[in-house]
């Protein structure tokens, strides 16, 4: 399996790459959680082309940047040759060793559908300093007729975005089949999975439901939430 996502990822980075996507819109959102912190270091586990590593890049001191794609990485480091401060890693984050109680912020964007979720949240919530936060946006599977709802409404607003960001109604051709051909292995969690193992590992996490097929994690090892505190009725744009 991991040969498979490599190669899928290899091949995507050869692609050009979009102004805007699912994943981008909502890298502001998780700035806004992450205290910028210049005296420590950041962690971004599947940093694919560099894109939110180079946003870590300046509110941190270094930012370690791993992907499984040797591809991605070589890209990545074409495209953040000015910022010295991040250093790119081909590693599988399953088996990679990170210092405990390191970094100020673990990062993870649209990677953990393609790990094992229970294990990796214990290693980057391991790998947190005091007062670090942990923060995850990722894919999650439909369930029930709320969700197909929400689905069909996201449709509408992820094509006005497109337009407006990218220029295009669709990504190219090539593309369009490379991500298609990736999806055939995608598996992904419900909320109530996601939201079950965030109770019994990371007590206090802010889980949250957003429009455009993503949820988010976010938790600090300092600040935690009240304990059962409802998540959002809507879904976040």
């Amino acid at each position: 399996m991991d040969s498979a996502i490599q190669r899928d990822f290899d091949r995507i980075a050869a692609l050009p790459g979009e102004a805007w996507d699912h994943n981008s819109h909502y890298h502001p959102f998780l700035l806004k959680h992450i205290p910028a912190s210049a005296d420590s270091e950041a962690l971004e586990i599947g940093c694919g082309t560099g894109a939110f590593s180079r946003l870590l890049a300046q509110r941190f001191r270094r930012v370690l940047a791993l992907d499984l794609s040797p591809r991605m990485i070589e890209t990545a480091r074409e495209q953040s040759r000015q910022y010295p401060n991040i250093d790119f890693q081909v590693a599988d984050a399953k088996t990679f060793e990170l210092t405990p109680e390191h970094f100020g912020c673990v990062v993870s964007i649209a990677t953990l559908h393609h790990l094992p979720l229970e294990q990796i949240l214990v290693k980057m919530k391991a790998a947190l300093k005091a007062g670090g936060t942990l923060a995850v946006l990722d894919l999650f599977q439909n369930e029930g007729a709320a969700d197909t709802l929400t689905a069909a409404w996201a449709l509408p607003v992820s094509a006005g975005l497109r337009v407006i960001k990218n220029g295009r109604l669709r990504e190219p051709a090539e593309a369009r089949a490379a991500w298609a051909e990736h999806g055939r292995s995608d598996v992904y969690l419900s909320m109530a999975q996601v939201r079950r193992v965030c109770e019994s590992l990371l007590p206090g996490a802010q889980v949250r439901k957003h429009l455009l097929w993503r949820y988010s994690i976010v938790w600090n090892t300092a600040e935690k939430m009240r304990a059962g505190e409802s998540p959002p009725a809507v879904p976040a744009i």
